[in-house]
């Protein structure tokens, strides 16, 4: 009897897990794992360090924890994987259960059968019919071949301008290695905001931070050309007319599914342009599993089919499709929440589930607040950290939750996600029994606070607003009474500027006759991180003050201009 073999395509992150997987369950399958590049198990999301030097060398992209070289000698001893690499898979034929490969440097091509197959052929990147896009000087980042040649410019280059077309995760954590290289760098982005998986007022945080550090960020406006001379990008012209220079021009307006061949092989398709799989991995042919950024999985909030192309879920799709390839139907991949972070400069973006803007697109009737606070005592180093948490209004469901700044915005990140894993409620998380000590967090650990913030609203305790809220009635023309309950000190050290008022909280008992005579009049309470702001409000409230908001997260989360 003929041993089962499993032929895997796709050499970056979901092929080699889904490979080793079925190797280790069964040591008598032949696993074959063919690549169109050189290189094998890149770590891709290293791509934009590399770029800024902080990775030494892209050998440390492509090696084990040991310092072990991922390539086809290291899969055939370590792994009993045989690498086919510099091969290119150009079809499938889904009846005779073979692939047809060519290699590019010799022409040399071939056939291989297969018992169970496995796409992992990642994503391309979007790149629009943008005139000027075939100039040298214009770039993505979706390849090491692209790293290598963005490290090369960017040392080069030094003060000379940049444009980054697209301000997601790959557009700005390249801002961050083309700044730190010394580039002059301009961020483009179409969207109203930077980073659109956060709602507004924690992008705008961000968007500070990068803009602190040296980079131009343009928001609302997209590109219209890429200009140049004699072959090479001088530049790029916006769509309403502006033209800005560029020696280099990064499209980073995100990916879309690698599905030619699974195209070209009649499977299913799904709405988002991914092939179609069940939990199991399994595409629309029993004998073909797909896994990693070609496929569409659902999302586990909304039940609906979406594009996640994240490398630690192309792992765990992997591991499935391998683990299924040889035992049958056994694991499962039940979908995505839609967990994800970065870094821009010294200040981290992170998220998991829905924001606040996505779950009232869905339909949900939710509940959001705001809460800013250190990582830790003062004592120990503290770090500021802004989270938005996000719960069903009826039920307390957590449903979303988001947080950036320069503290320790993982831990929070991912207690959040295991909570909305779990199906947990606002109430839960707020007694939540967490790891504690002076050196890693708070005795209230902050998500634990924020998830008080708003337990507090859903009572009726507090009524709060975010800073973008504040902001846009001040714009409307609104004169609210702006009320700072923090010290002299602290007031002269920073302030908002917009004619906001001055009583200490520790006074606030005894000059409630500075306030408004009228007590309905609408009142703004706020501190450096409203603490204060809202135990300023309940004492207002006792005082018959029937129309007092706390400004959610404080001074430290107001993401404009300070007079100080």
């Amino acid at each position: 009897m003929n041993n089962k073999r499993i032929v895997v395509i796709g050499g970056t992150a979901a092929g080699p897990k889904a490979a080793a997987r079925a190797k280790r369950l069964d040591e008598t399958a032949e696993v074959i794992l063919i690549q169109k590049t050189p290189e094998l198990s890149m770590a891709s999301c290293g791509y934009p360090y590399y770029v800024a030097g902080e990775v030494k060398g892209r050998g440390m992209l492509l090696a084990t924890p040991a310092g072990v070289v991922r390539d086809p000698a290291f899969f055939a001893g370590a792994k009993g994987v045989t690498a086919m690499v510099g091969t290119e898979v150009t079809a499938i034929d889904r009846k005779a259960r073979t692939v047809s490969w060519k290699r590019a440097a010799t022409g040399e091509t071939g056939e291989i059968a297969y018992d169970k197959l496995v796409l992992a052929t990642g994503s391309v990147p979007k790149v629009p019919p943008l005139p000027g896009r075939e100039l040298a000087g214009v770039t993505t980042l979706a390849s090491l071949a692209d790293a290598d040649g963005l490290r090369a410019a960017a040392a080069a280059g030094k003060g000379e301008p940049a444009v980054i077309a697209g301000g997601g995760l790959i557009g700005m954590e390249t801002c961050e290695a083309l700044v730190t290289a010394g580039m002059d760098v301009t961020v483009v982005e179409a969207l109203p905001q930077i980073l659109g998986f956060l709602d507004p007022e924690l992008a705008l945080v961000v968007e500070k931070h990068a803009r602190s550090k040296g980079a131009k960020i343009l928001t609302g406006v997209g590109l219209a050309a890429i200009l140049g001379r004699d072959g090479k990008a001088t530049g790029v012209r916006l769509a309403d007319g502006r033209e800005l220079p560029a020696s280099l021009v990064v499209m980073a307006i995100g990916v879309a599914p690698n599905t030619a061949l699974a195209k070209g092989a009649g499977l299913a398709l799904g709405a988002t342009g991914g092939v179609v799989v069940d939990r199991h991995m399994r595409t629309s042919d029993p004998d073909i599993y797909a896994a990693g950024d070609c496929v569409e999985v659902q999302n586990r909030l909304t039940g609906k089919p979406v594009h996640a192309p994240f490398g630690d879920l192309a792992n765990l799709e992997g591991r499935v499709a391998g683990e299924n390839a040889v035992l049958g139907d056994v694991a499962v991949f039940p979908g995505t929440i839609g967990s994800g972070i970065c870094k821009v400069f010294d200040c981290a973006a992170a998220s998991a589930g829905l924001s606040e803007r996505r779950a009232r697109e869905e339909g949900f009737d939710v509940v959001a607040a705001v809460n800013a606070s250190p990582d830790k005592p003062g004592f120990m180093g503290a770090k500021p950290v802004i989270s938005k948490l996000i719960a069903e209004a009826k039920t307390g469901r957590i449903l979303g939750f988001a947080c950036v700044g320069l503290g320790n915005v993982n831990r929070q990140a991912a207690e959040m996600a295991m909570a909305i894993l779990g199906g947990l409620t606002v109430d839960d998380v707020a007694m939540a029994d967490l790891p504690y000590a002076p050196p890693y967090s708070l005795a209230v650990d902050h998500a634990v606070a924020t998830a008080h913030v708003l337990q507090n609203k859903r009572r009726g305790l507090m009524r709060g607003e975010p800073s973008t809220a504040v902001k846009a009635r001040l714009d409307a023309g609104e004169k609210p009474f702006l009320l700072d309950v923090r010290g002299p000190k602290e007031f002269e050290e920073m302030r908002l500027g917009l004619g906001e008022t001055l009583i200490p909280l520790g006074q606030l008992r005894k000059r409630l006759g500075e306030l408004p005579a009228d007590r309905h009049a609408p009142i703004v309470t706020y501190c450096k991180v409203s603490m204060r702001g809202y135990e300023a409000q309940r004492v207002l409230a006792a005082n018959g003050y029937d129309n007092v908001t706390v400004m959610e997260g404080g001074l430290v989360a107001w993401p404009y201009k300070l007079e100080k």
